[in-house]
């Protein structure tokens, strides 16, 4: 924001020193995420399972090289650009934001943390401390797919799916979307067309269609909402297959 010359504070603080925001575990049920771990630690993740797979298979999508070795997953999740990709995954995975000020602490689920684009419900005294990540089921699959006119730019859409089988059948199927919207959602009315559902190509067509028409894109430069209607509709067929294979 400031390289962009949209925000001059009056004052900076540097919260590097605080040993405690580097937290970077799993105490078995959730993946615990500070707010000084940078993004490029989430490459590999011990006792992380699938959750960290998913992670790292999204990591090398987030910008650029540089930015990945500085910038911070809590940072991102807190900007609230609604092309972030660590956005997505916390209202995939059913994240909870861990805020603190001098008042105290407070729990959040990813779901209401995001109020639209660059919006969230911090306060002007708080803290994102430390993001929840549930820890998928070992049989959890997942497909995520992104464009961006050129590589590191902001994603125009993206798509997370996660799903697992029992006997041949979807269970607890995921379907979310970053990008092309003001914030990331799950689509609930494509997931109950997955939800007990043999995987096929016809089931990933219905899905996916049924995301592009409860879509509410948002259009800019170059971008009409069409667009982003039909370009979220393959993502998201893509997505499923990847899950599927």
């Amino acid at each position: 924001m400031m390289a962009f010359r949209l925000a001059r504070p009056g004052h900076l603080v540097d919260i590097n020193a605080v040993d405690e925001l580097k937290l970077l575990q799993s105490d078995g049920i959730d993946l615990r995420i500070g707010a000084l771990v940078r993004h490029d630690a989430l490459e590999s993740i011990e006792g992380a399972g699938v959750t960290g797979d998913l992670l790292a298979h999204v990591l090398p999508s987030i910008a650029h090289f540089p930015i990945r070795t500085r910038g911070t997953f809590c940072g991102s999740v807190s900007h609230a650009d609604p092309a972030s990709e660590w956005c997505l995954v916390c209202v995939a995975l059913g994240g909870r934001m861990v805020l603190t000020s001098a008042n105290g602490v407070r729990e959040v689920a990813a779901t209401e943390f995001f109020e639209g684009a660059m919006s969230t419900v911090l306060r002007p005294n708080e803290l994102l401390k430390e993001v929840r990540l549930p820890l998928l089921r070992p049989a959890t699959r997942f497909g995520f797919q992104e464009f961006s006119r050129r590589r590191g730019d902001f994603a125009l859409s993206m798509v997370l799916t996660t799903f697992w089988l029992d006997h041949g059948l979807i269970r607890e199927p995921c379907v979310a979307v970053g990008g092309a919207e003001d914030r990331p959602r799950r689509f609930v009315s494509a997931e109950r067309i997955l939800s007990g559902a043999k995987p096929s190509s016809d089931l990933f067509v219905r899905a996916s269609q049924e995301v592009a028409q409860e879509l509410q894109p948002m259009e800019g430069p170059g971008t009409t909402a069409r667009y982003r209607r039909d370009l979220t509709q393959a993502l998201t067929q893509r997505a499923l297959e990847e899950a599927s294979r």
